[in-house]
């Protein structure tokens, strides 16, 4: 399956996704905070990246910001429990393919990451 990448600072959600992820046959890469996210993100090239916008080092806006300044390609889904419409319009003026409210159901996580990988969305 995918390569994704988790930056998420919660080991709690963090490994709530993960495992959801796992299930679904996905690699996963995992990240606690920001400026260890885009340096995985960079190194590793992940098919898609789950990120968290409240994070220690730097925030999910400005990582997201930098991915796309660096010409970064992978999809990127945030998960946040911000659902303020002018956080979700800035995420997805920024390229974000998709937002996720947390704490994301299992179906809906793995729609969504399906639907941004290209991939079949029947679960």
């Amino acid at each position: 399956m995918a390569r994704i990448l988790v930056i998420e600072d919660s080991a709690f959600m963090r490994n709530k996704i993960v495992t959801i992820l796992e299930r679904d046959g996905h690699d996963i890469v995992e990240a606690d905070d920001g400026i260890k996210g885009l340096q995985t993100a960079l190194e590793r090239t992940p098919d898609c990246i789950l990120l968290d916008l409240i994070m220690p080092g730097m925030d999910g806006v400005k990582l997201l910001r930098t991915l796309r300044e660096r010409g970064a390609k992978s999809p990127v889904v945030v998960v946040t429990a911000d659902i303020q419409e002018s956080t979700i319009r800035q995420c997805r003026e920024l390229g974000a393919a998709a937002v996720v409210n947390k704490p994301p159901s299992e179906e809906e996580l793995l729609e969504t990451v399906r639907r941004v990988l290209g991939k079949e969305t029947n679960l």
